[in-house]
């Protein structure tokens, strides 16, 4: 079973839907015992960073993400929240990743808002996906490349689609919104 991470977000219905059209039983839950307890965690999100990590604070839902052993699928705000800082509402986040979490230049036309490809990409998350495949794409903010970003797209400047660290694995496209490219994603992670 996959817990989805309820943590005063928006886009955690779309997806459970993903989930259940490849047939994947899934519960959307902020109980820290059911989290703990599930075969693999998603925590997805659309939202602004500093009321979503008051959210997970309260319910110290931080502390519970820190320690998670599973594989682990941060979406969007998921991924930004895992990083270590982000300049929306000037917000210490999780710190999962070794990177911060920029506002684009006000030259870009911001959000980022649609299909775009991978300059590069690796690791098993994109076993099968070729970087010419396009993911949906919806931010305003960006996570700065590290030793952690395991795919690049650009938008102007080159910046982190995708981040991984050990069992931690994050997105800041949406799998759920990218068709079929996206559901073999999600079906890699759900094999992992």
């Amino acid at each position: 079973m996959i817990a989805i991470i309820k943590y005063n977000a928006g886009n955690i219905q779309s997806v459970q839907n993903a989930l259940n059209r490849l047939g994947v039983e899934s519960v959307i839950t902020d109980d820290k015992t059911t989290i703990l307890n599930a075969d693999k965690v998603i925590f997805p999100g659309v939202g602004e960073a500093s009321s979503a990590m008051n959210y997970l604070k309260q319910r110290e839902l931080d502390k519970v993400i820190r320690s998670i052993k599973q594989p682990f699928l941060g979406i969007c705000l998921g991924l930004q929240l895992m990083c270590k800082y982000s300049e929306e509402g000037n917000t210490d986040c999780l710190g999962i990743f070794d990177t911060k979490v920029k506002l684009f230049p006000p030259k870009l036309k911001v959000p980022h808002i649609g299909w775009n490809n991978f300059k590069t990409s690796e690791g098993n998350l994109f076993k099968g996906i070729e970087s010419s495949e396009d993911f949906y794409f919806v931010h305003s903010y960006y996570a700065e490349l590290c030793e952690e970003t395991i795919a690049v797209t650009d938008y102007i400047n080159p910046i982190s689609a995708a981040l991984q660290k050990n069992n931690f694995y994050a997105t800041q496209f949406h799998p759920e919104k990218s068709a079929s490219v996206g559901e073999k994603l999600l079906k890699t992670f759900i094999e992992l």
